[in-house]
């Protein structure tokens, strides 16, 4: 999960329940165990997790030897539990194929003309790109037209395009969505792909995005700089093309807050105001008076890199047929920039944290006297920190038909610092699986909170969004941040590893884990996957709901 940091490219731990049992739980309901006895041990979390952040895996990039090392790994465990391949040509990995850019910043340029002067911008400290995906050599020249947060939104009477003419124009946005909107809306108005759909529907060929004041707060420049140093790959997953990429736009770039500032100043404007007004929904577009022109030289490379799926056969004639994928990424950000003398960025708890419950979950399932209803499908995939690619891939060349995948339950950072009072779970409020979660944190023993980070835009950042967009309804539990013990400050330990071992390499195992609380966190997602997996009826959307209109079955919307 992308917490506080937007990357270019766009957003538990694990005990279980008890065996499952005969219920004479109402039609319509699944049983969830009154207690939520670990079976699983904290030393079996702790080991894997040792395992997957240890150096000898270079942090896990994708498409690296480190992450073929950790499938290889995880593959052997799902085995050795008598799982089934899900993944091709009868094994238990699908390989993803990616494109890698290579931005190739000294024969690169970007020259910003007005006020009778050329000012050719610094790659780095003004300006970013991981370059383009399409084609190795290409311009965007034009007029700049800035339009807000750049979001079209019929049904929430918001047009950031009204009354402006983009045309054959480059397009300088701000990240994320106005922040009154709902939360889940509004992280789905803050993709980047949505955002490159409208700004190439509108006749615009280029983008610039605005790194804006509140952005820089949460994500200094140069900890963007350190991450877009990384490997920029985006997966081959519609019809052998890039995912969401758009020939219309022929140049887009990230420009630095100072930059932001300078450029709206010579216009007679002030950027954090405009950025207020976006906010509260009250923005207004307009004419910059410069011209861009943007020239980016970009290598590209093939390569892959392997999801690991495998597969619990159902034990019920007609509903074996559909499938509960079960997800968590096992990729992090491989070796990049040193930070205090350290290269190699481990993500222990993003995600070796998520994978060591994936595996736990999956054997515990395995074990119990009668298996789910419903097949379940573990799938542990890929290029998460590249922009959820591996999910990507998966959700749009499954290995089951799309149709007869039902739901998602996704884990990503099981960050467990101190007693846990409480749970989030993402996308829940929009799904029949709120209930789900609701009887899953009661029988273990949390409270279920709200979204503690709208702005964040979470919901769109972790590996069950490209579900989502399938039509899928999904649910992403994470840990809250109000601890059991009154005693501890939980929301400054919290804001502390964010600041100081979020996506560094001083994720790994000096930092402290109690895991027994991230056992308790896994227990909430099995006892969902149980419930689930045994009910009646499939997960369904709520009526009316936004994002079944915008995916469900029969949405008109693109996907």
């Amino acid at each position: 999960m992308k917490h506080r940091f937007v990357v270019l490219s766009v957003l538990v731990f694990a005990t279980l329940a008890l065996a499952q049992t005969k219920s004479s739980a109402p039609a319509g309901k699944s049983p969830v165990s009154k207690t939520a006895a670990g079976k699983i041990s904290p030393d079996a979390l702790r080991a894997h997790v040792r395992f997957l952040s240890d150096d000898l895996l270079e942090g896990r990039g994708t498409a690296t030897r480190g992450h073929e090392i950790a499938a290889k790994y995880v593959a052997s465990e799902f085995e050795s539990m008598g799982l089934k391949p899900g993944g091709d040509d009868g094994t238990f990995f699908q390989r993803v194929p990616f494109r890698q850019a290579i931005v190739e910043p000294t024969h690169s340029s970007v020259v910003i003309t007005g006020n009778d002067s050329a000012q050719t911008l610094r790659f780095e400290d003004d300006y970013l790109s991981t370059g383009d995906y399409l084609r190795t050599d290409t311009t965007a020249q034009g007029p700049i037209v800035f339009v807000g947060f750049g979001i079209t939104a019929p049904e929430l009477n918001h047009d950031d395009y009204k009354g402006v003419d983009v045309k054959d124009k480059i397009v300088a946005v701000f990240p994320g969505a106005p922040a009154k909107w709902e939360s889940t809306q509004r992280a789905y108005y803050s993709s980047t792909y949505l955002k490159g759909q409208s700004a190439a529907k509108h006749g615009a060929i280029g983008v610039i995005t605005l790194w804006d004041p509140e952005i820089e707060k949460r994500a200094s420049w140069p900890r963007m700089i350190r991450q877009t140093r990384l490997p920029a790959l985006r997966t081959l997953a519609q019809k052998g093309q890039p995912l969401d990429t758009f020939p219309e736009l022929h140049g887009a770039i990230i420009m630095s807050l100072a930059k932001g500032r300078e450029l709206f100043k010579a216009a007679n404007r002030d950027l954090d105001q405009a950025y207020k007004d976006a906010e509260a929904d009250n923005g207004k577009s307009f004419d910059l008076p410069f011209t861009a022109n943007i020239h980016l030289l970009t290598e590209h490379k093939e390569t892959s890199s392997p999801n690991v799926v495998a597969i619990l056969p159902g034990s019920d004639p007609k509903l074996k047929n559909e499938y509960i994928v079960l997800s968590a990424h096992l990729d992090h950000l491989g070796i990049g920039t040193p930070v205090k003398g350290d290269s190699i960025y481990n993500g222990a708890y993003d995600n070796a944290s998520g994978s060591a419950a994936l595996i736990e979950i999956a054997r515990a399932f395995s074990k119990l006297p009668v298996h789910p209803k419903r097949s379940l499908i573990f799938l542990n995939d890929t290029g998460e920190e590249k922009g959820l690619q591996g999910a990507y891939y998966f959700a749009f060349n499954p290995t089951v038909p799309i149709e007869k995948i039902v739901g998602n339950i996704n884990m990503d950072e099981l960050n467990s610092f101190f007693p846990l009072k409480d749970v989030v779970g993402f996308g829940a409020e929009h799904t029949s699986m709120k209930a789900d979660l609701d009887a899953a944190a009661k029988a273990v023993g949390f409270k279920v909170s709200p979204d503690p980070f709208p702005e964040e835009t979470i919901f769109i950042r972790s590996d069950q969004f490209p579900f989502v967009r399938r039509g899928i309804p999904a649910i992403f539990v994470t840990p809250g941040l109000n601890s059991s013990d009154p005693k501890i400050d939980s929301h400054a330990i919290y804001e502390e590893w964010l600041k100081n071992r979020y996506h560094s390499p001083q994720d790994d195992m000096s930092q402290p884990f109690d895991w027994k609380e991230g056992a308790r966190l896994a227990d909430v997602d099995f006892l969902i996957a149980q419930r689930v997996a045994n009910a009646p009826q499939p997960p369904h959307w709520n009526k009316g709901d936004f994002f079944g209109q915008k995916f469900g079955k029969g949405a008109a919307a693109a996907k």
